[in-house]
């Protein structure tokens, strides 16, 4: 999750709010990519997942990441909290996932690169300690009680107010990781139009990176359990946002939707203040209870907008929500898909005519059955193994026309990085499906088996 943001005084009238969406409009040559995933970590052998302290824990992993690699610390209360290097970040989730935030770069050879060289540090430190980290979408084993929460004023504040909400929201900030991917936008009108694409075909990348078919042990029905438990946290701040589709879409109405969003804090000096429900509306006209007779800073906005929770987001650019943590090789895979269909306008534009004639309720459909059956869900005559189909091929005319090469010129483009979503396409299968076949056949049932066929 987000780290807290700075920068910005006063705001003193509704447009500064639009305004700090609007800044982030960029010319297309300085588009970037930022891809982030999160892993679980565990002991290696009693396979339960990582402390916060002690030999074998999250503080032990990011010391030896400090030391040894050269990342400066992140602290909060005298707790080391993250890592920072390169315009990257490594944080943590509340229940000690951890997260690579990488770095706004040019190309996904350069993101697949920054990717390969975390997880081989991470691998590195976490073998000396007996410690393992792997890739997927939901805890498969562990419980509640078993998963420890980060020493965090934020997750402190978020936790409570979780378990008032929804029935999920405590589940998704322990036991789910994600990879998600970061992008750019030129002006207000292909902000629309690419986050318009981007709620559509989310259902798309949770059904080809669905990844989460276990849950305390057992199997759960879905191919995507952390799609699941999303469906069902808090629908203030969460879903596929009708409104992103209606006529007047634009940076205003973002604002709009944000400032309706219920508040979880503010941060003053170096801590979490309260604000648990709260109204930001309130908060401009000084009149919010956690702070009366203060107004916010646009660092205030900038962390709120950090808290709206819905299929894909803006902020100063696009993130894209919808995939599961996954296998080392898809980790590049999806921000491949996601460049692929956005960044080349013709692309864009047929990825728009894929999707533009659905309703409210074919992408809200899609979306429940992405998480259900994956590439085998159909809603109302869509079969989402032909629409993934479909989508990959845009996405890879997009990179083809990119032709960003790699390697020192050996790779001409970035396609190649579509070949684990095209295998999928070939065979029928996303990883969960894998995960099942393996469950029922020679794993036989013991899903332990998990932790050493499928880490890092």
């Amino acid at each position: 999750m987000s780290i807290p943001q700075s920068g910005g005084g006063p705001i003193e009238d509704f447009s500064q709010l639009v305004g700090y969406l609007e800044s982030g409009c960029k010319p297309k040559d300085a588009w970037r990519i930022g891809t982030e995933h999160e892993k679980f970590g565990f002991c290696k052998d009693t396979l339960k997942p990582l402390p916060y302290e002690g030999d074998r824990s999250i503080h032990a992993v990011l010391s030896s990441l400090r030391d040894t690699y050269g990342w400066a610390p992140v602290e909060e209360g005298g707790k080391l909290i993250g890592l920072e290097k390169d315009g990257a970040n490594v944080s943590l989730e509340p229940g000690g996932a951890l997260e690579l935030s990488g770095a706004a770069l040019e190309t996904i050879h350069e993101t697949c690169d920054e990717v390969n060289a975390h997880l081989r540090e991470v691998k590195d430190v976490s073998d000396k300690i007996g410690v393992q980290f792997i890739g997927l979408g939901a805890a498969p084993v562990w419980s509640h009680e078993e998963m420890p929460l980060m020493p965090k004023g934020r997750y402190k504040l978020m936790d409570s107010y979780m378990q008032k909400v929804g029935s999920m929201g405590t589940a998704m900030m322990r036991r789910t990781c994600t990879v998600q991917v970061n992008l750019d936008f030129a002006s207000e009108a292909d902000m629309v139009q690419k986050l318009r694409v981007a709620l559509a075909l989310q259902p798309v990348a949770t059904a080809l990176f669905a990844n989460s078919p276990f849950f305390e042990g057992k199997v759960n029905g879905h191919k995507s359990w952390r799609s699941r438990i999303w469906r069902d946290l808090d629908p203030a701040r969460t879903g596929m946002l009708p409104f992103v589709f209606e006529a007047g879409m634009g940076f205003e109405r973002w604002v709009d939707y944000a400032l309706d969003v219920p508040m979880y804090f503010v941060y003053r000096d170096g801590k979490y203040i309260d604000a648990l429900g709260m109204s930001f509306r309130d908060f401009l006209k000084g009149k919010l209870p956690a702070l009366p007779g203060e107004t916010p800073l646009m660092s205030d906005w900038a962390d709120h907008l950090t808290t709206a929770f819905p299929e894909a987001r803006i902020k100063k650019y696009i993130e894209m929500r919808g995939a599961d943590g996954g296998p080392w090789r898809r980790l590049c895979a999806l921000p491949a898909f996601w460049v692929g269909l956005t960044y080349d306008q013709s692309a864009l534009d047929a990825a728009w005519a894929l999707v533009k004639d659905w309703d409210a309720e074919t992408r809200e459909g899609l979306r429940v059955a992405a998480s259900v059956d994956g590439l085998q869900a159909e809603v109302n005559g869509i079969k989402m193994h032909d629409l993934a189909r479909q989508a990959v091929e845009i996405a890879e005319t997009g990179l083809s026309a990119r032709a960003r090469p790699g390697a020192g010129g050996l790779i001409p483009d970035e396609t190649h990085f579509l070949n684990a979503l095209k295998e999928s396409l070939d065979s029928g299968q996303a990883p969960a499906d894998e995960l099942l076949e393996h469950f029922h056949g020679d794993w036989a049932g013991d899903l332990n088996r998990i932790y050493a066929e499928y880490s890092y």
